[in-house]
């Protein structure tokens, strides 16, 4: 398993603990929020890789920096686990009243939140771990990287052809090990290609819950499915409103869960189950 050792700054004014908003880099590509966070190159020690990483990416000289804790978690990096080492510092400044980050290539803009629950801003998964370990709490609705090692992944996919057309669902389930513990697939009728991911994922988490599961990830290579389950786009299209309910009352079996976009060339096993299930149908008409 990889591992990527990273150092991160706590910089905490009377307005909240500063964020900087990631460059988008490629203009499809989400945006998100990170606490200031730098590589150790060959050669630094942790403290000066600290100071190094303030100056360039955010013009910013601390008068002290002080190590917090020193925490490994595990973070999904598309549809594979990630071991991160992250080594957290308070960072000190003589004049906190006059903290203004400028802008640099890496960061297009800075805020300071009170409460990352609540903050109306979406952090990465790596600064959001960082906070749910220090401030000892956990975003609603996401797995707690102190749970993430007990956790399955829950890989769905949904399949129309025709869009409507005839529509199957698969699901591929393995353990923290990546062993499958149940795969299969599932015809569902005439659907749009919408429906079919909705009802992939609606699929995946009654499967879960009929292994037991009480946490778990779900993998989808729909980008609209995950950001209305994380709540970053709202649901208006009636024909998925009540799948989209539905999974949200099926939600409360759970003690945590999260949902994580792939590519599709990511979640091979989980569409080549719902292609199998419509080849299945197709055939079984045939005869």
């Amino acid at each position: 398993m990889k591992q990527r050792i990273r150092v991160v700054g706590i910089v905490r004014t009377k307005d909240g603990v500063l964020v900087l908003k990631r460059s988008r880099g490629r203009s499809e590509a989400p945006v998100f929020w990170e606490l200031p966070t730098g590589k150790i190159k060959f050669g630094e020690q942790p403290e000066e890789a600290m100071f190094r990483a303030l100056s360039e990416y955010v013009g910013l000289t601390a008068s002290s920096i002080k190590i917090k804790d020193v925490i490994t978690f595990l973070a999904l990096e598309g549809s594979s686990r990630l071991s991160n080492l992250y080594i957290i510092y308070e960072i000190g400044f003589s004049d906190t009243e006059n903290i203004k980050p400028e802008p640099f290539d890496r960061y297009t803009s800075y805020k300071y939140i009170k409460d990352f629950t609540t903050a109306n801003v979406r952090l990465d998964e790596a600064s959001l771990s960082v906070f749910e370990i220090v401030e000892g709490k956990v975003t609603p609705g996401r797995i707690s990287p102190r749970d993430a090692a007990l956790a399955a992944t829950v890989n769905v996919d949904g399949a129309s052809r025709g869009n409507p057309g005839p529509a199957g669902v698969g699901c591929c389930i393995t353990d923290v090990d990546g062993q499958i513990i149940e795969q299969s697939g599932k015809f569902i009728g005439f659907a749009t290609s919408r429906v079919a991911e909705y009802y992939a994922m609606k699929n995946g988490i009654e499967r879960a819950i009929g292994l037991g599961l009480k946490s778990a990830h779900f993998i989808s290579d729909s980008l609209m499915v995950v950001n209305q389950l994380n709540g970053i786009f709202t649901v208006k299209n009636k024909d998925i409103l009540p799948i989209y309910r539905d999974i949200q009352e099926k939600l409360n079996y759970f003690d945590a869960v999260s949902f994580t976009h792939v590519s599709r060339s990511q979640n091979t096993v989980a569409d080549h189950e719902a292609n199998q299930a419509i080849d299945r149908s197709l055939q079984r008409r045939q005869t």
